[in-house]
């Protein structure tokens, strides 16, 4: 791959409303779950803000920041910036989770992997009987 098609193909790869963020916002509506999307006002901007539960969630794509798993390999050329880029995403997202921590917040971190058709049903099944608990402690 050339360094111009590269280039084009990663500029293309969305932030919001990704396939793995519909398929959580999608389950969470379908179980009587309301929430807001991307709320700026909050730190880190979560993709999944419930109010009512304080809890926000980020859907994480595994590539993008730096998971453990099979599908977060950094790229073979331009080494140095890859490892940089991911570096200061991981340092980011330490930070702001730290900050929602401190107001009180609930963090839940979904990755991409666990959207996995072999792993999904599991993980919003956990998902829903996290956010029932909270319903409880209300």
């Amino acid at each position: 791959m050339t360094k111009e098609k590269r280039h084009l193909c990663m500029s293309h790869i969305k932030g919001k409303n990704t396939r793995p963020e519909w398929i959580v916002r999608r389950f969470l509506f379908h179980h009587g779950f309301r929430y807001r999307l991307h709320d700026k006002r909050i730190p880190g901007s979560p993709d999944i803000v419930l109010s009512r539960y304080h809890t926000v969630i980020f859907v994480n794509g595994c590539f993008w920041h730096s998971h453990d798993c099979l599908h977060a390999k950094l790229p073979k050329t331009n080494t140095d910036f890859w490892e940089a880029k991911m570096r200061r995403n991981k340092e980011r997202d330490a930070d702001n989770y730290s900050k929602l921590y401190s107001m009180g917040w609930n963090v839940i971190l979904i990755w991409e992997c666990e959207l996995k058709p072999s792993r999904q049903n599991d993980t919003l099944e956990n998902l829903i009987s996290f956010l029932r608990k909270m319903i409880h402690q209300i």
